[in-house]
């Protein structure tokens, strides 16, 4: 499918009731530059052949052209599998954030994976090139690629089609949206779901989202929440289903450990004392 004058993508159906269910619109693996020429891929997907064969059967009906590199979002599974064999057969080198560099220099060896440096420019076909924007939070060695060309932001999992993505460390997440807004982008390409339109907005409707929640949390602890479970109970619907509260406490960690950071709340430890 192609969504923008250098952009491709191959989308990969998944299993909802399987493993399919943590990525709700499926997986998409991009391509980007001319066909004609040459091109970069974005991220490698799972490890299953399946995959492998589709995005080796869509570069063909690309017309198999040069690939110039593997671009990777972040280390995690679900988009570093089959990464060995892809990297293989279009014998490119891999690139990524310096933290993960090493890690996946001991999965593929030899010298293809080469860190990335902060202000770099990605160039493949003819002007088509992308900035790599350093974008922790969904993970520490998160990275989005922007394509001016097009106004195009590939965000990884820092910002999903069809879902909300998962946050390590929500103070980093915000700087990062922040970050992302400003390259004021006409299309999100996620990692997984709907391609965005209106992406600019989309990105804005998340740092609003976020920061509504944290108002939420904060107004909880006024009214003298003092646990997790207690902001929980306090924030969210008194109807959430039971698989989705362990989810929810996560999301109020992050909140919590965020606002620790910023200096508006501190953990106390538990006080033990005898039975009487």
């Amino acid at each position: 499918m192609q969504i923008t004058e250098h952009v491709y993508s191959t989308h990969i159906a998944e299993d909802p009731n399987a493993y399919g269910a943590m990525h709700p619109g499926g997986t998409q693996i991009y391509f980007v530059g001319d066909p004609a020429d040459s091109m970069v891929m974005i991220d490698s997907g799972e490890p299953y052949r399946h995959w492998r064969y589709q995005i080796l059967e869509y570069w063909e009906e690309l017309g198999s052209p040069n690939i110039d590199a593997i671009l990777i979002t972040h280390g995690h599974g679900d988009h570093i599998g089959g990464l060995d064999r892809l990297q293989e057969a279009f014998g490119c080198p891999v690139r990524c954030h310096p933290k993960l560099a090493p890690r996946l220099q001991h999965i593929l060896g030899g010298d293809s994976v080469v860190a990335l440096s902060a202000r770099e420019i990605v160039r493949t076909s003819g002007d088509v090139a992308l900035r790599p924007l350093f974008t922790p939070g969904h993970e520490e060695d998160h990275v989005c690629y922007f394509l001016r060309p097009d106004r195009v932001l590939f965000s990884g999992d820092n910002l999903l089609g069809n879902s909300s993505s998962s946050v390590r460390n929500l103070k980093q997440y915000m700087n990062s949206l922040t970050r992302m807004a400003s390259t004021r982008p006409t299309v999100v390409c996620p990692g997984h779901g709907n391609t965005i339109m209106r992406g600019e907005q989309r990105i804005q409707q998340q740092i609003a989202h976020r920061q509504g929640r944290e108002d939420q949390v904060i107004a909880a602890l006024t009214e003298g929440a003092t646990t997790v479970d207690e902001v929980v109970s306090a924030v969210y619907p008194r109807n959430l289903r039971k698989s989705l509260r362990e989810a929810a406490g996560r999301n109020v960690r992050t909140h919590l450990e965020k606002l620790k950071q910023d200096g508006f709340i501190e953990e106390r430890q538990a006080i033990y004392a005898l039975v009487e």
